[in-house]
């Protein structure tokens, strides 16, 4: 059955931010590339960070609530990749990142995906409005 043409995965222009991550050998499965589950890994980092960076979190603490990522082509050790991040929602509590995983200099992404952060209190566990201050930073994020 022949495929039908779904067009490009993703437009690399509506990701907000980049992060640079650099594979490591042990990022290889056995299969020669890197395992779906480090994906998750690189997506979570970048977002961290680039929070971190913009002096963002504080007593707050962004749980995984949903998450999903589409898949189209291997990644490898030595690849450096590059994790575009964008906000697609932002709601009293939560945040919906969109993501892609791109190989550097590469304009079709290797996988796309979302995942959706609830932020808790830190002692209660209980949703909490985001603070002003991330507020700002992910709606700076937020797609076009």
């Amino acid at each position: 059955m022949p495929k039908r043409d779904e067009g490009p995965l993703a437009d690399r222009a509506t990701y907000r931010a980049f992060h640079m991550v650099s594979t490591r050998w042990a990022d290889n499965d056995q299969y020669g590339h890197i395992n779906n589950a480090k994906f998750y890994e690189f997506v979570d980092s970048a977002v961290n960070a680039h929070l971190l960076i913009a002096d963002a979190l504080d007593e707050s603490i962004g749980l995984v609530v949903d998450s999903g990522c589409r898949y189209a082509s291997a990644l490898k050790f030595p690849d450096v990749i590059e994790v575009g991040i964008k906000v697609d929602q932002i709601g009293t509590s939560s945040v919906r990142y969109g993501f892609a995983v791109f190989r550097r200099g590469t304009a079709v992404p290797a996988a796309i995906g979302h995942f959706v952060h609830v932020y808790v209190d830190a002692e209660t566990r209980r949703p909490k409005p985001l603070p002003d201050k991330l507020r700002a930073v992910v709606e700076n994020l937020r797609a076009e």
